[in-house]
């Protein structure tokens, strides 16, 4: 019998529950309300009370409401027709909702119960399965989607038999399987999953070892995210941290996309339902949103939904991945999720932690970014999530704690500069403040080796080291003037200045320039090394800007035209003649 109870205090979204039984921790609740029932979350539990963090606005409740414990989790419904959808935190589906606000009480199921999916039969009768073991497919949009074991489903199972070749809804029974007693269990295209448990229906879970391709030079050549692996983005408002969100979603080597945008402002989230849609995907000339799922909850929502929505979304991942897909989930903005976790943590008056934060936000961060990651799958075949958070510290400040807390649980650091975006250098992402320790990885340096060059781990370097070099002589020009220097100093920050403009900046509004191969990315950078590294001879400082801003431009225009094309290497020759005029010989 279901767990009952009653409510005894409201604090905002926090809830005083006197229960009169056995209550788990993390467990869901309903509380009536008016004619409908609110869904509530277990946080702590103290004696015969139970604390629980609300979904909903929890204004107009009263002292002794009725109370019903579910018994379960907070889950989210798996099945085919995720892709392309719109859901709010608790996996509602937005394009379902009635009006212009979201009514108090009102949850709708995720999937389409009444579409048809083509099912083909993958396991034979006979054949020996486990969770995540795959039945069968369906076509999900252009996407293979894999029906699987139900995750919840311990030990070996043997197949009975699978439903023909032919359509079927998602709660049409395509597999029977036994268990080693003989039970039978009928397999439909649904099943649930707990959000804040880990999908583990994997063999093993290795190192990444390749790099995932995004398009954007100033991550590709100089601090590469790997496939499986996780970064985060912080930067002050205003910097393009969404922006560059957007470049990745739309460029990134992924098989699909999941979007959380979690606490962002209205007008965001709208901007994201709105421009998604019209994104063309530059990798298969169809419509983004096609490969694309939302989970979006704004600011003024409670806090609990936006703890909820960052969970959801991964485990949405966590399920992609068990089809052997290449999974991008970007998070926007994880400072907004780390604030849910404040605000509920002084309600419940805990130890506060630096700037009032939980003492174990870390622990939740890194276990929050651990569930990313490279699988082998039960079956042999790999998956991956790769996960990159933006941070938005408060007043661009990159040493609060959850910009901190994530520097130690993320592999790759994308710091966006205000002075950068100010001069409108876009991506404004520092070149010197940020990193990727995949470098460091013997397994990337080798796959890095062979994929462009031998030589491309050391030319990274070097025009890391060119960079802080230039940075120096940019400092001391600014301190002294251009005639308290020597010529030296000039010269090395004009060619500083060659890679920061031909490497670093890049137009996301140009067809070409938006995304850029790792082929046209080796050629560019070993182009703007030969420059570094010719010997030039200048008379005054004026004549080395002068030079130097002749042969940006032409790099620029290289840039932005087909690689290899007639007008590329028009601009190249032009650009080798201006080289060998100034050249010491």
């Amino acid at each position: 019998m279901a767990t009952k109870g009653k409510v005894y205090g409201i604090i905002s979204n926090l809830v005083i529950v006197n229960v009169d039984g056995p209550v788990a921790q993390n467990e869901i609740c309903m509380i009536s309300h008016d004619a409908t029932k609110l869904m509530a979350e277990v946080i702590k539990l103290q004696g015969d009370q139970a604390y629980v963090q609300v979904f909903e606005s929890t204004r107009g409740l009263k002292i002794g409401s009725e109370v019903e414990f579910t018994g379960s989790m907070l889950e989210v419904t798996l099945g085919p027709g995720i892709l392309s959808r719109k859901y709010d935190g608790l996996q509602n589906d937005l394009e379902k909702l009635d009006g212009i606000f979201l009514e108090k009480g009102e949850y709708n199921f995720p999937l389409d119960q009444n579409a048809k999916w083509e099912f083909t039969p993958l396991a034979e009768a006979g054949s020996v399965v486990e969770a995540g073991s795959w039945l069968g497919e369906v076509m999900e949009n252009w996407i293979p989607h894999k029906i699987m074991v139900p995750f919840k489903m311990e030990g070996s199972y043997r197949v009975k038999s699978t439903s023909p070749k032919g359509f079927y809804k998602v709660n049409d029974t395509i597999a029977v399987i036994t268990d080693r007693d003989g039970t039978e269990h009928n397999i439909t295209m649904v099943q649930k999953w707990p959000v804040k448990i880990p999908v583990r229906v994997y063999r093993n879970k290795t190192r990444p070892f390749r790099i995932m391709e995004t398009g954007v030079r100033v991550i590709d050549t100089l601090n590469p995210i790997a496939e499986g692996g996780t970064g985060f983005i912080p930067g002050p408002f205003g910097c393009g941290k969404t922006v560059l969100q957007h470049a990745l979603s739309k460029q990134a080597d992924a098989d699909m996309v999941i979007f959380a945008a979690c606490g962002e402002r209205a007008n965001e989230v709208v901007e994201i339902f709105k421009e998604f849609p019209e994104l063309t995907d530059t990798r298969t000339g169809r419509k983004l949103i096609e490969r694309t799922t939302i989970v979006a909850n704004t600011s003024n929502m409670p806090v609990a939904a936006r703890e909820a929505s960052v969970y959801t979304a991964m485990t949405l991942a966590e399920y992609y991945r068990s089809m052997g897909l290449k999974v991008l989930l970007l998070a926007d903005s994880t400072s907004r999720w780390a604030q849910a976790l404040r605000e509920m943590s002084n309600r419940m008056e805990e130890l506060p932690g630096p700037d009032a934060f939980p003492m174990d936000l870390p622990a939740i961060i890194s276990n929050y970014y651990s569930r990313a990651g490279y699988v082998e799958l039960v079956n042999g075949s790999t998956g991956s999530i790769t996960f990159i958070g933006t941070v938005s510290p408060a007043g661009g400040n990159l040493k609060e704690p959850v910009t901190e807390s994530t520097k130690k649980a993320a592999r790759c650091f994308y710091a966006l500069s205000q002075q950068r975006s100010d001069s409108k250098r876009y991506p404004a992402v520092d070149p010197i403040e940020s990193y990727s320790k995949y470098l460091e990885y013997d397994e990337v340096k080798d796959y890095l080796s062979e994929k462009i060059s031998p030589a491309w781990h050391d030319q990274v370097t070097k025009a890391k080291n060119i960079l802080m070099r230039g940075r120096e002589a940019q400092e001391q020009i600014n301190i002294l003037g251009d005639d308290g220097v020597p010529l030296d100093y000039h010269v090395r920050f004009w060619k500083s200045e060659v890679i920061d403009f031909i490497i670093l900046q890049q137009d996301a509004f140009d067809r070409i320039d938006q995304s850029t191969p790792l082929e046209r990315q080796r050629y560019m950078l070993s182009k703007v090394l030969e420059v570094n590294d010719r010997e030039l001879k200048f008379d005054t400082f004026e004549e080395v800007a002068t030079f130097f801003k002749r042969i940006i431009n032409l790099f620029r225009q290289m840039n932005y035209s087909e690689f290899e094309s007639d007008a590329f290497n028009e601009y190249q020759k032009e650009l080798d003649m201006q080289i060998k005029e100034i050249a010491v010989i």
